[in-house]
């Protein structure tokens, strides 16, 4: 392969006009020669450079409103002839066809289109097709020809440029070709999405997923491992749309833990009263509800003093400064909440190595969002765990009932149970958490671990009798057997909700009544792996 080309001849066409005429005069002032189409060719001329439309290199005019324009022998034969190949000389000489040496696109804003809610008509108009292809054509032959489709890579070029005069290295086109196959791929990705999203294919034969590079990470959940931050171009409020007011670069433990804690207070809407979680390793070590948000999170602590040291703390509203002021006490590595007060930053600005993030509201816990894990070989892929229940949908299975209060202590305790890992098993009293047991491989030792938590909560909190007592308790999946019952019973617990479906359903009913214990079936699991 020939290594360093010259650069001769230009064209560019453009949506995002960001440093476009900068760029332009650099090349021009180099003596490249200026092809360009519509609205960019438009902005050019503006700035007083000369340009040459497209037109007048394909000797055929825009058409269809400009659907078509570049799709054109003149322009893909310029892009794709090989410089080395006589026979395509020959052919381009034959034709009145010139050289295509580097290509400017950027393509129609699907994505953003998608994102602000545009209709179907819209969206569809926002399909770029000359451009993909244009940029696959000058990416094939990048032996020869350059292609830039982010105008952040207008300053490499130039200094590529300049540092050989006039002239780009095989090297360099070929990153520059990775980048530019790589927003095709993402780009058709995009279209293939929405085209599934709107038809409500949830299996379609052929699934792909795209992102940006948001940042390369310091490493990985461990230091051994390499790792890298990207972005799916949605708005939606999250971390990947938050914006970080202080501290240091966020790890990939922190992001996940983030959004693992954010996705959790979603769960609780800010109508209803604040609501606070502190998250360890993906999990809640505490979540609670309160009067104001320095009370929840007082509470979220309290639950697991031990557990929230180094913790992420995520809030379902505003921060504001007596909780930021609270949070300071304690050591947090993260603070994430949809906004916050200049007086909370100004707290914790005195702690320069947490980060505080605000969000801008809470991501929509109902949204239909698809989780995805690889596995070797493939990919499994399913709907995001949306599932909700209220008190209507709630099945009194056992002689005695719940309480109102117990109910809302239970629906509360139901849904913390959605955001832990399998086996799950949370106790909760006054809408706070007092004993969450996690990730356990028997359903009775996490009922035994939570019960052991909310006995040494209440040591912290200097009381004689474990927070257990009175409790309820939830459980993400069914009780097989009755022993996981039967630990919360002796813990203390009073009510219980599960999702039922037990072969032995009628055994562990039968338990309940002889423990005094009211029970109710949700019907939903909420496994989490």
């Amino acid at each position: 392969m020939t290594d360093l080309q010259p650069v001769r001849r230009a064209l560019l066409s453009v949506s995002d006009k960001t440093d476009l005429v900068e760029f332009a005069t650099a090349l021009s002032s180099r003596g490249v020669e200026l092809i360009s189409t519509g609205g960019t060719a438009g902005a050019l001329r503006g700035a007083g450079l000369e340009v040459t439309d497209v037109a007048e290199v394909t000797g055929f005019p825009e058409m269809m409103n400009g659907r078509v324009k570049t799709l054109h022998p003149a322009v893909h034969g310029g892009l794709l002839a090989l410089r080395s190949d006589s026979a395509h000389l020959n052919a381009m000489a034959e034709h009145g066809f010139g050289m295509i040496d580097l290509l400017v696109v950027n393509l129609y804003p699907f994505e953003a289109s998608v994102a602000s809610g545009a209709d179907h008509d819209a969206t569809i108009g926002c399909i770029d097709i000359g451009g993909p292809a244009m940029i696959r054509s000058a990416a094939k032959n990048h032996e020869f020809v350059n292609v830039v489709v982010d105008a952040a890579d207008y300053k490499d070029v130039l200094d590529e440029l300049q540092a050989r005069d006039g002239q780009t290295s095989l090297d360099f086109r070929r990153r520059l070709a990775l980048t530019a196959f790589s927003r095709t791929a993402a780009y058709d990705a995009a279209i293939s999405a929405w085209m599934a999203d709107t038809q409500r294919e949830t299996a379609p034969r052929r699934r792909v997923f795209a992102g940006t590079l948001a940042r390369r990470l310091r490493y990985g959940e461990n230091p051994h491992q390499a790792a890298a931050f990207y972005k799916d171009g949605s708005s939606l409020p999250g971390v990947a749309t938050a914006v970080q007011h202080q501290g240091g670069e966020l790890s990939y433990n922190n992001i996940n833990d983030a959004d693992a804690a954010l996705r959790l207070v979603a769960e609780f809407d800010p109508a209803d009263g604040p609501a606070a979680a502190i998250i360890k390793h993906a999990n809640p070590s505490g979540v609670a509800r309160g009067e104001s948000f320095e009370q929840a999170f007082g509470r979220a602590f309290d639950c697991d003093r031990t557990s929230a040291f180094g913790g992420i703390v995520a809030l379902n509203g505003t921060l504001d400064g007596e909780t930021a002021r609270a949070i300071a006490e304690i050591f947090a590595e993260v603070v994430i909440a949809p906004e916050a007060t200049d007086d909370a930053k100004a707290v914790l600005a005195a702690k320069r190595k947490l980060r505080l993030l605000t969000t801008g509201g809470l991501p929509c816990s109902s949204a239909s969002r698809v989780s995805v894990r690889q596995v070797s070989g493939g990919w499994l892929v399913q709907a995001e765990d949306s599932g909700a229940c209220t008190a209507v949908d709630l099945k009194v299975v056992t002689r005695v009932a719940p309480t109102r209060e117990q109910v809302d202590d239970l629906l509360f305790a139901w849904r913390v149970a959605k955001h832990v890992k399998s086996n799950a098993i949370v106790y909760a009293r006054d809408l706070g958490t007092v004993g969450i047991g996690a990730g356990q491989m028997s359903r009775v030792d996490s009922s035994t671990i939570a019960a052991l938590k909310a006995g040494r909560m209440a040591r912290d909190l200097g009381l004689a009798e474990s927070m257990a007592s009175g409790s309820v308790v939830a459980s993400d999946a069914f009780f097989p057997f009755p022993d996981g019952l039967l630990a919360a019973a002796e813990a203390g617990a009073k009510a219980v909700i599960q999702p039922g479906g037990s072969k032995r359903d009628d055994a562990v009913i039968e338990a309940a009544d002889a423990a005094g214990l009211a029970m109710v079936f949700s019907g939903m699991r909420h496994f989490r792996h």
